[in-house]
């Protein structure tokens, strides 16, 4: 819980006192009551290591790693190259690093690469890095996903999915193509 108020505005603590209820000005201290352990009021950044009476409450910091991600490093002359000379359909995964979606489908996509490691490749392109690539295919929002079949896109959808939904997608798009 947060408490924000202007320290004009705060009043004293002590139940005693029947100036309580007067603003306090900048100059004066603040009037506590015995029964008050309450002695600072924080802010929400100052919440992580709080203490109140002889309590104190320590917020632990939560790791923000994500798990590697297997990935076997190939080099292509051009991005059509990679898609003639793969001889499964290719889905490629148009991304940027400050995306949180796209950071999100990293995991999603190494399952669906996993499961599907007999139908398809699967492919990542940095929209910053490459955005000849982006501009070719219009990519507009990311994630954006393109499935090539025989090198031409057969299917194409945006935004984070399920590796449920993605395979169900993408097996469909096969059997069709």
């Amino acid at each position: 819980m947060a408490i924000s108020a202007k320290a004009a505005l705060i009043c004293s603590f002590n139940t005693n006192d029947r100036s309580a209820a007067a603003p306090r000005t900048p100059s004066s201290p603040p009037k506590f009551s015995h029964l008050s352990s309450f002695q600072l009021l924080t802010c929400p950044g100052e919440l992580r290591g709080m203490r109140i009476g002889i309590h104190s409450y320590e917020a632990k910091p939560r790791p923000r790693t994500i798990a590697p991600v297997e990935a076997k490093k190939q080099i292509f002359s051009s991005f059509d190259d990679l898609l003639e000379e793969c001889d499964k359909a290719v889905l490629v995964d148009f991304y940027a690093t400050w995306c949180g979606p796209c950071q999100f489908m990293i995991p999603i996509l190494n399952e669906v690469g996993n499961a599907m490691k007999d139908k398809i490749n699967v492919v990542k392109i940095d929209t910053e890095k490459y955005p000849s690539i982006a501009d070719k295919y219009k990519i507009q929002a990311l994630p954006t996903f393109i499935l090539f079949k025989d090198g031409k896109p057969c299917l194409r959808f945006e935004g984070a999915l399920s590796a449920d939904i993605l395979i169900e997608r993408i097996e469909g798009a096969l059997k069709a193509a």
